[in-house]
């Protein structure tokens, strides 16, 4: 109790001292407020090696308590074997009794940052230039302090929704061997996160890398994780006599040929809208070959010339990439083993099973295995594409960004939301938030966010949630 109490002094200091420095810059004191609050996720760090999720967890518990929430609200959860990978579930009770509730949901750990590498220390919240800089600003502690933020500001507000509205943030989203609380929590206490949907990460905007937003992207599903491992074995024997009958050859061969396969081109509700709507809204090639794609998926031509861009590449299709290599024991000795370790993203509907024969297949040397080594959840299921989903976001994109297309997306990475698609809960990646064409540093170096982009997001976003949670004639 005394770390906590301290811990949460601490959070109260820092709070301070972002509030009063940035009311000098004209922000209002609400803004301040969450502003401090996200200095204060982003300064904490919660990455899988130095860091600590639990720690994060409950300085947002302290944060909560301290803004009208009861204990009854809040639970933390840990494992012991995974003391440090603890998450917080937190209930804004609503008034109907037959509506579901929804659910917001968040990953608190982040990335590894080296501070050798950055030019600022990572886990210090800098704004420099129109950027927050600092790990997990993009990825994704704004958009989590933009949900405690706004159940906050609801309880203050004495905001009375009619559904209920669960907020889940976790630990666990950039790895896949650590503990994982998003499907922990489906798995064992499914009664705190139960929902009729899930608002999550992976929507958002982009602008032209000027710092015009040039579209807003609504996420609806996603591709599975699968890592398989590429082996072949050999008796080896000395370097001084080769043979042709080479193991680290034999892996290379596997590997050429995977590099020029690619899986057949395939398409959801959700990437036929996609491609329909920026068809629609180019009047170039490419906008041609993207309609000309929805018309028939096997049009070769038009396949041909969105594959040119790489994001359009992996929307179409499964996709498998090498990413590891490993192989020989000697530098005078024949291999008698090597490996590639093969990075799949599997579209939608498309079972682990089904890549690895298709691997096999494709490598068509019968002394080579191909293995499923881990991944990252179970099959992705495609969440309904619904009017109701659907119409909210053109509205308030239509406001806050006007002239700016909405296009519903398939992301190619994974996100959390896989883990209640499984258990029959749909989620979705709102707009709002936006950032650059190269990914603002999102697991890389220096990492940023959009100073712009966070405030209009988070006032976006609130909107958004009001309207999803008090639905129209419900």
């Amino acid at each position: 109790m005394k770390s906590g109490l301290l811990g949460f002094a601490s959070a109260l200091v820092l709070g301070m001292v972002g509030v009063s420095a940035q009311a000098q810059e004209g922000l209002s004191p609400d803004k301040a407020k969450f502003r401090a609050l996200y200095k204060e996720m982003v300064e904490t760090d919660t990455s899988i090696t130095t860091g600590s999720c639990t720690a994060l967890a409950g300085k947002i518990e302290a944060h909560m308590l301290a803004n009208g929430f009861t204990k009854a609200e809040l639970t933390q959860f840990s494992v012991p074997d995974h003391p440090k990978e603890g998450g917080i579930v937190a209930v804004f009770p609503g008034t109907s009794k037959t509506l579901k509730p929804m659910l917001l949901l968040g990953h608190i750990d982040v990335v590894v940052a080296k501070r050798e590498d950055w030019t600022r220390d990572p886990y210090t919240l800098f704004e420099e230039d129109g950027y927050f800089y600092g790990r997990g600003t993009s990825d994704m502690k704004a958009l989590a302090a933009i949900w405690v933020d706004m159940l906050e500001r609801f309880r203050a507000e004495g905001y009375k929704p009619k559904r209920t509205i669960k907020l889940a943030l976790t630990c666990g989203e950039e790895t896949s061997w650590a503990f994982n609380g998003a499907r922990w929590l489906t798995e064992n206490r499914r009664d705190l996160i139960d929902a009729e949907f899930v608002l999550n990460e992976g929507g958002g905007g982009r602008t032209d890398g000027k710092g015009t937003v040039v579209a807003q992207n609504f996420h609806v599903g996603e591709k599975t994780v699968g890592n398989y491992r590429i082996e072949a074995t050999n008796p080896g024997g000395h370097s001084s006599i080769p043979v042709r009958d080479n193991a680290i050859y034999e892996l290379s061969d596997a590997l050429v040929k995977l590099r020029e396969f690619e899986f057949p081109v395939m398409l959801t509700d959700t990437t036929k809208a996609y491609f329909s709507r920026l068809g629609a809204a180019r009047q170039d090639e490419v906008g041609k070959a993207m309609l000309a794609v929805v018309a028939n998926p096997q049009d070769k031509a038009a396949v041909a010339v969105l594959d040119r861009d790489r994001m359009f590449h992996s929307m179409l299709r499964t996709t498998c990439v090498a990413t590891l290599l490993d192989g020989g024991h000697a530098n005078n000795a024949l291999p008698q083993r090597a490996g590639a370790l093969v990075n799949c993203r599997i579209f939608p509907g498309v079972s682990y099973e089904a890549v690895r024969k298709t691997l096999e297949q494709v490598i068509g040397d019968p002394r080579m295995t191909v293995t499923k080594v881990d991944d990252r959840g179970p099959i992705a299921t495609p969440p309904p594409l619904t009017k109701a989903m659907l119409e909210p976001v053109e509205k308030l994109v239509a406001k806050y960004y006007p002239g700016v297309p909405l296009v519903p997306m398939m992301s190619t990475g994974a996100t959390d939301g896989i883990y209640f698609g499984a258990i029959g809960i749909p989620s979705y990646g709102p707009p709002g938030l936006y950032g650059d064409p190269d990914g603002n540093g999102a697991h890389g170096l220096n990492e940023r966010a959009i100073v712009k982009s966070v405030y209009t997001g988070r006032d976006m976003l609130t909107e958004l949630v009001k309207t999803y949670a008090s639905p129209k004639g419900r």
